[in-house]
């Protein structure tokens, strides 16, 4: 290892672009120094850029500085040159046992030149030395290493950068993501707890309801059994005072003295006053059955708003949103359809009065007839139109069978429904959108504007709503699925599902409408 200080003092005394003795040296504003025709070369082509910037330490000058020759440092170069040691031989360059880890530089020598690779070729991207840049790496784009690795170097800090910004992001994001997690969980924790109150709540008056419905029944029992068994006690004593009136007048008469028995006779005590069996008024045997009766409609009552109301609270469960959740897809095949298939029935409430519901409220049949409906605000007065008792949020599917002109609906409940006004008129307003299928045709129709849709006939349509994406769709259903017609828009309310029969805009009767079973979810 003799040489090593002679080799880098040579080193030292290098242009770091040409990797050669410097040659006419000149010193740069950062203290580092170049070959005069090295750096003139480098700084020509950053010309375009008005800022120039030093090989190494990429320190940027601007005006471009006035290169001056460093006299000392050529002078050093020359006494170098007269000194014969330009480069150190290879061979010693070497190692001794003790030296393994201090003889960097033959870690990075040419193999076929026996030169340190000081240079880097781009267009090869690998590290050559001086005789690789003038022989089989002649005319490629090549610099010095040092020149090189100052680009990556600088690359390096900006992928550096961009990864360490990255870290700070989903740093960010995983303590966005587990103050969703405490939010959620807080946010569930009291809506059970509040649900729990309301609930409770609602059992509290339901059983003050029961207990009040009890009490009164056995008060106005006791009422009525305390009149019954006091009449009754006033009839005992009267039968029981007959009787005894029936034996005195028994035995006068069978007194033989005439004398005697006219004797006797006045004697005997008059008659108490009769009750008359007009004050005894006997009721039918159901005493109670009209209590039962109205406690069975606040029942019924009770269920419908439960059915309805359930969906809304189900569905709105499930639309809670996660953050930085993922849309689902929508669904391509009936399979994926049916994965939100959602069971539909009809509100015998809303049914105009010549259309006859049955299957479980399921199918809808329009009638010569008027049937027998009661009053009820939410009827149709005059268009054969019914909904579903179901509001309809979030995803949902469901499919209706076809007999003869159909209308097949979802509407706001909002809906008008006295009268012939389109407002009341399934797709002839901006509260409901319609497929009405007449005469082997299709017509979608939304706020009074109609639009001809074609497709293949079937005797199946499926319905696909996405509420909050506010996608509706209309498919028609054989052995494959096509889409009849889809709406993009903004639902502003919950939906329900309309039927109803095109009799009222035609002319036609007899026609039906059937919702069949929910068909069952894909396991």
């Amino acid at each position: 290892m003799a040489q090593k200080g002679v080799q880098l003092d040579r080193e030292a005394f290098s242009c770091s672009i040409c990797l050669d003795l410097l040659k006419d040296p000149v010193t740069v504003p950062c203290g580092h120094s170049y070959c005069m025709n090295c750096i003139k070369s480098h700084w020509d082509k950053e010309d375009e850029k008005t800022i120039y910037s030093c090989p190494q330490c990429r320190q940027t000058f601007t005006p471009r500085p006035v290169l001056v020759k460093n006299t000392m440092l050529a002078v050093l170069v020359e006494e170098l040159k007269k000194t014969g040691l330009q480069a150190a031989p290879a061979d010693h360059c070497y190692a001794g046992p003790d030296d393994v880890a201090s003889c960097k530089s033959c870690l990075n020598v040419c193999s076929r030149h026996d030169e340190v690779m000081k240079m880097f070729c781009r267009t090869d991207q690998q590290s050559i030395c001086y005789l690789c840049s003038v022989d089989e790496h002649k005319g490629h784009d090549t610099v010095s290493a040092a020149v090189e690795r100052s680009e990556r170097q600088r690359e390096l800090e900006v992928s550096q950068q961009n990864i360490r910004q990255r870290i700070q992001d989903r740093e960010k994001d995983v303590k966005l993501l587990q103050q969703e997690v405490e939010d959620i969980n807080g946010s569930a924790d009291e809506t059970v707890g509040n649900s729990e109150k309301i609930f409770t709540e609602l059992i509290r008056l339901m059983e003050k309801r029961r207990s009040d419905v009890k009490q009164q029944v056995r008060s106005k029992q006791q009422t009525e059994v305390s009149r019954v068994r006091e009449l009754q006690e006033k009839l005992e004593q009267e039968i029981t005072e007959l009787k005894r009136k029936d034996a005195e007048l028994e035995k006068l008469s069978h007194t033989e003295d005439h004398n005697q028995f006219l004797h006797n006779y006045p004697s005997l005590s008059p008659l108490s006053e009769s009750t008359h069996s007009s004050s005894i008024k006997i009721r039918p045997l159901r005493y109670f059955e009209d209590v039962t009766a109205a406690v069975s409609e606040v029942r019924d009552k009770l269920q419908d708003v439960l059915r309805e109301k359930w969906t809304n609270i189900s569905q709105t469960v499930t639309e809670v949103d996660v953050l930085l959740s993922e849309p689902e897809p929508e669904p391509k095949t009936r399979a994926e359809f049916l994965k939100y298939s959602c069971d539909i029935t009809l509100d015998p409430n809303t049914a105009y009065t010549r259309l006859l519901l049955s299957d479980g409220n399921r199918k809808v049949t329009a009638m010569r007839a008027q049937q027998s409906y009661s009053s009820h605000p939410d009827r149709f007065t005059d268009w054969w139109q019914v909904l579903s008792k179901e509001s309809l949020m979030g995803r949902c599917y469901w499919e209706v069978e076809l007999r003869g002109g159909v209308c097949v609906a979802v509407t706001y409940k909002n809906i008008s429904r006295a009268g012939l006004s389109c407002e009341c008129l399934f797709g002839r307003n901006d509260k409901s959108w319609a497929l009405d299928y007449y005469n082997n045709s299709y017509y979608f129709w939304y706020n009074k504007v109609s639009t001809p849709v074609s497709g293949p006939q079937s005797s199946r349509v499926g319905v696909y709503l996405d509420h909050r994406a506010g996608i509706l769709s209309f498919y028609s259903i054989s052995e494959t699925m096509t889409l009849l017609h889809r709406v993009q828009t903004t639902f502003t309310q919950p939906l329900h599902a309309g039927l109803g029969t095109t009799a009222s805009i035609h002319g036609a009767c007899t026609k039906t409408t059937r919702l069949p079973a929910p068909p069952q979810r894909p396991t």
